[in-house]
């Protein structure tokens, strides 16, 4: 009588169905995108003086190249996605550090009314949080592409709380950071500057880390401050 070779056919179909594909990894872009277009539209929360150039100049340069980039992730011309990922971050990053420049520059002048002070202060406080949070997900274990490759995130420049041996998540064998963790270490480090249960691990990711917390602590302790003070 033949052995009989239905249970194991059963099981290799359901590790087929269970195991989960690239596809079923793959992490959707769209909080990227809000948050890039959200970046570039606080400079219409900033007065003419503490914006490069028009305010809408910022926009118009984010939105062709996100485009552009969404259309290669789609085609998944990763390369190309990935130049354009980094052009993405650093326009946005050159609009955070020429406000705040602009912004540190009128202290002296007291151009700017006390009100007019504490809501360019919020407004880029909250840039600041959503340039660095692009910036962690962009970097970190090579970039969103190859962590969906990879599958379960075992190692990167962060070491989050759900990479603990017995964490009580859902399915710890294929959990991979998601935008919104990196947006929720970017608010902590503004709000508390420094990480609170994610640790920093590299060293790029350290001076980031400093990078931010002192961009904040600029911006909240001394800005903000000095606007309550002239009120």
């Amino acid at each position: 009588m033949p052995p009989r070779q239905g249970g194991s056919r059963i099981r290799a179909n359901l590790d087929c169905v269970s195991a989960p594909t690239r596809e079923d990894r793959a992490e959707a872009r769209w909080p990227v995108i809000v948050a890039l277009l959200g970046a570039g539209g606080i400079t219409f929360a900033l007065p003419h003086s503490l914006v490069l150039g028009p305010r809408w100049l910022l926009p118009t340069i984010l939105a062709p190249l996100l485009l552009v980039a969404t259309l290669a992730h789609r085609a998944q011309n990763h390369r190309f996605d990935r130049i354009l990922g980094f052009a993405l971050s650093t326009v946005v990053t050159f609009g955070l550090a020429g406000s705040l420049a602009l912004l540190i520059t009128s202290l002296p002048s007291k151009s700017e009314a006390p009100s007019a002070l504490l809501g360019s202060a919020a407004a880029l406080w909250v840039m600041n949080i959503l340039v660095f949070a692009i910036w962690y997900w962009r970097l970190d274990a090579g970039g969103p592409h190859a962590r969906e490759a990879r599958g379960r995130h075992t190692a990167g420049a962060f070491f989050f709380p759900q990479m603990m041996d017995g964490a009580p998540i859902e399915d710890p064998d294929s959990w991979s950071p998601r935008f919104v963790d990196y947006v929720f270490l970017a608010f902590n480090t503004s709000t508390a500057f420094s990480p609170t249960d994610t640790a920093v691990l590299s060293r790029w990711a350290k001076v980031l880390s400093m990078t931010q917390a002192v961009i904040s602590l600029l911006i909240v302790a001394i800005l903000a401050s000095r606007a309550v003070g002239m009120l």
